[in-house]
């Protein structure tokens, strides 16, 4: 075979592997959020550098813990994990200089404790709504006068 016959296998192969990795990021958000309760979450891994560390992605409840999935990779598992009760919401700002470019448009930054330290999460204006809901419900039969 002539040189440009194998620059064209290649480049067909490449753009093969291209077309199959984004099929698979199709199929994944749709196994993740078949069961619904999926939103779009950014979480910030890195917090050293002002308005660096954010990372795209999903979050899903899934009884006490609210999971959270990396938006550009094809594993299942969830990248992180918080449970309801190790978490207490902190507030919320809006995205300010280079996080505006990072994160989804119209989404707010919120601040959590968590046991681990600060977790910075952002997120839509009607998911933080649900996300408090999620924070101060209870399930049936909890004791609301216990301190954790």
């Amino acid at each position: 075979m002539a040189w440009w016959e194998w620059l064209l296998d290649i480049c067909g192969a490449l753009l093969l592997l291209c077309v199959l990795y984004g099929a698979g990021l199709i199929v994944r958000r749709r196994l993740l959020s078949r069961h619904g309760g999926t939103f779009e979450l950014s979480c910030r891994l890195e917090s050293s550098t002002a308005g660096r560390g954010w990372v795209l992605g999903l979050g899903r409840y899934s009884g006490e813990t609210l999971e959270w999935f990396r938006i550009f990779t094809l594993s299942p598992r969830p990248k992180r994990s918080w449970s309801r009760a190790e978490l207490s919401y902190d507030g919320r700002r809006q995205p300010a200089g280079t996080e505006q470019a990072s994160l989804y448009p119209d989404h707010l930054v919120i601040r959590c404790q968590s046991p681990e330290g600060v977790v910075e999460l952002a997120m839509s204006v009607s998911s933080l709504t649900g996300f408090q809901a999620w924070l101060e419900a209870k399930p049936p039969g909890a004791d609301w006068n216990s301190v954790r």
